[in-house]
């Protein structure tokens, strides 16, 4: 399968359009440090970035370290995110990551793949999260907005997220990297979504290559 089935003047105008429509992007989790960051991107797991800052706005308001989180404990931490599905869980890799963060890194957050994914509940897309939003790397998380995006567009069509996220680095021109992510999942939860495409008010219709477009 081809990295892309867009060429490369196509991938430019694309994200030029994307670009001209939100210069600036960024994710609609709420935070204030690479922590809360991370914090929010465990909790965000099958579950609404508006359910998640409604959780966190009260959670980081009473602690928003690895130490303050630890001083909670496992019952009012769960107390915080209990709206949140599979908080049990969450909340076991959260504490198990405060204290990681505390002993290896000095409660700061790492700027590495390595590092990242060997916190508990940190897989390969929390990680390119948090490298691209918190440290500007050029890395797209591919989440079920974005894998819709890339095979139905045609910009990276894949079989897997990994091989959706290896296309999309081979395919997105190297100036818009860095926020391609931003401009693809917002793209995919308003525009491009699932059941009924809004491809009447979509920027990029004339350059996707998706067969079945709707015109309303």
């Amino acid at each position: 399968m081809r990295a892309s089935l867009l060429s490369l003047a196509q991938r430019r105008a694309l994200f030029e359009r994307l670009k001209a429509g939100n210069p600036a992007p960024t994710t609609e989790l709420h935070y204030r440090t690479a922590f809360e960051l991370l914090v929010a991107v465990m909790l965000s797991a099958q579950a609404t970035d508006k359910s998640v800052n409604k959780a966190t706005a009260r959670l980081f308001a009473v602690a928003s370290t690895p130490q303050a989180i630890l001083d909670l404990g496992p019952g009012r931490l769960k107390g915080y995110i209990k709206t949140i599905g599979l908080y049990n869980t969450k909340a076991a890799n959260i504490l198990k990551t405060c204290g990681l963060l505390l002993e290896r890194h000095g409660g700061e957050v790492p700027s590495t793949r390595a590092e990242l994914e060997a916190l508990p509940g940190v897989g390969r897309k929390t990680a390119n999260v948090i490298l691209n939003t918190a440290f500007g790397e050029p890395t797209i998380a591919v989440d079920t907005h974005i894998f819709r995006v890339a095979n139905r567009t045609g910009l990276a069509p894949g079989r897997t997220v990994l091989e959706v996220e290896n296309n999309l680095l081979k395919a997105v021109p190297l100036p818009y990297r860095r926020d391609a992510h931003h401009w693809l999942i917002l793209h995919g939860r308003y525009t491009c979504v699932a059941r009924r495409p809004r491809c009447g008010s979509c920027v990029i219709y004339d350059l996707c290559a998706y067969p079945d477009k709707l015109d309303e």
